[in-house]
């Protein structure tokens, strides 16, 4: 006849493993890309604000046939950069 102590044992170990993997999750290395409007949208931006940002080199975007594409992670990058820029004066 078996424990039954070892069973339940078990399962919260294997219950702990499964919070540890939802508290610490492991970052993807895909940087994902987003249209202008979706990147104005989640931040709050109008489109021009992020077109205009392009343009003055602030962000850097991809521009796939008529499509401009924006990495999330260089817009976080660029988008810090402005915010910097505009507390100096």
């Amino acid at each position: 006849m078996s424990n039954p102590f070892e069973i339940l044992e078990a399962r919260l170990l294997n219950i702990e493993r499964l919070l540890l993997d939802i508290k610490h999750p492991q970052k993807t290395t895909k940087n994902k890309r987003h249209s202008v409007k979706v990147t104005a949208v989640r931040n709050g931006l109008s489109e021009g604000t992020i077109r205009n940002y392009i343009k003055e080199g602030k962000i850097e975007a991809h521009k796939i046939g008529r499509r401009i594409l924006i990495d999330e992670s260089q817009f976080e990058k660029g988008l810090s950069e402005v915010k910097s820029l505009k507390y100096k004066r």
